[in-house]
């Protein structure tokens, strides 16, 4: 079976079960209801309708409350594409399913490449599911409050081609972790555990300790937000330094990939299936 067809396959397997839409609604109504309601309580900030607008003493710019809002997509809902990377190839493990995928498929380099590229498909979807959820409420509600929505400044939108960018980077490592770590339970609480607890903990011990930042900012998250180019933990944390550039994020992120990748395919996708 060629690259094209295992790509076929793999996308009818996602969108012939519900877990796909599942996870895209709560997506949609988790990060739009977090952007929205950001935006309501940044703009009334702005207006000055309930105090001054500070971060750590410093007032937060008119023109980056748009930025921040929008940025939420992958500050809040990177965790999505990588659950949805993950569960394309665990699933596989759980439901005993890769059997016939091998015999249909009989050049595992081949079953790999074709979930990658149905990764690659699923998160531009997830991609605009999630900036549909941020720009849509969080542009209207800065605009009622007289802050500027920023759309119509190229660096804006470059923003948003670059969050594109990152949901299918985080899909592509979870596709990895996937491949690495079979079973679906560890994978699927090692990556939560990993995404809301562990790293957000190194991340703030690297602004209160001196030099830790330097390591910090090479973990996925950090890259992510590096190559979104604003995040409203940097901004809200008060930190004092820029870390990676966007395209070293980029380049952080695609190696956290190319690596779990590589790994999965070497020591878990050619071993013997049931």
């Amino acid at each position: 079976m060629s690259l094209a067809n295992a790509t076929r396959s793999e996308l009818t397997k996602q969108f012939t079960t519900s877990l796909w839409w599942i996870l895209g609604l709560v997506l949609l109504f988790y990060i739009g209801s977090t952007a929205g309601g950001l935006a309501g309580v940044f703009g009334a900030v702005a207006a000055g309708i309930i105090g001054p607008g500070t971060t750590n003493g410093t007032p937060i710019p008119g023109d980056s409350l748009a930025p921040i809002i929008y940025s939420l997509a992958t500050a809040v809902g990177y965790v999505f594409p990588l659950l949805i990377g993950t569960l394309l190839v665990t699933g596989e493990f759980r439901h005993k399913t890769l059997t016939p995928t091998f015999l249909a498929v009989p050049r595992r380099g081949v079953a790999l490449g074709g979930k990658v590229a149905a990764g690659i498909v699923m998160g531009l979807l997830y991609g605009v599911v999630a900036l549909t959820a941020t720009v849509g409420p969080g542009a209207a509600i800065l605009a009622a409050f007289g802050v500027d929505t920023q759309l119509g400044a190229s660096g804006t939108w470059a923003m948003l081609g670059r969050i594109v960018v990152a949901f299918v980077l985080w899909t592509l490592i979870g596709i990895g972790v996937g491949t690495l770590v079979r079973n679906q339970v560890a994978a699927v609480v090692g990556v939560i555990a990993f995404t809301q607890f562990v790293e957000p903990i190194a991340r703030m011990v690297g602004v209160f300790v001196k030099g830790v930042s330097g390591v910090t900012h090479y973990l996925p998250g950090a890259a992510s937000d590096a190559l979104v180019g604003t995040s409203i933990y940097s901004t809200l944390g008060g930190a004092t330094d820029d870390g990676l550039a966007w395209w070293g994020g980029g380049l952080v992120l695609l190696g956290y990939a190319a690596v779990l990748l590589v790994l999965g395919y070497l020591f878990s996708w050619r071993r013997d299936v049931s």
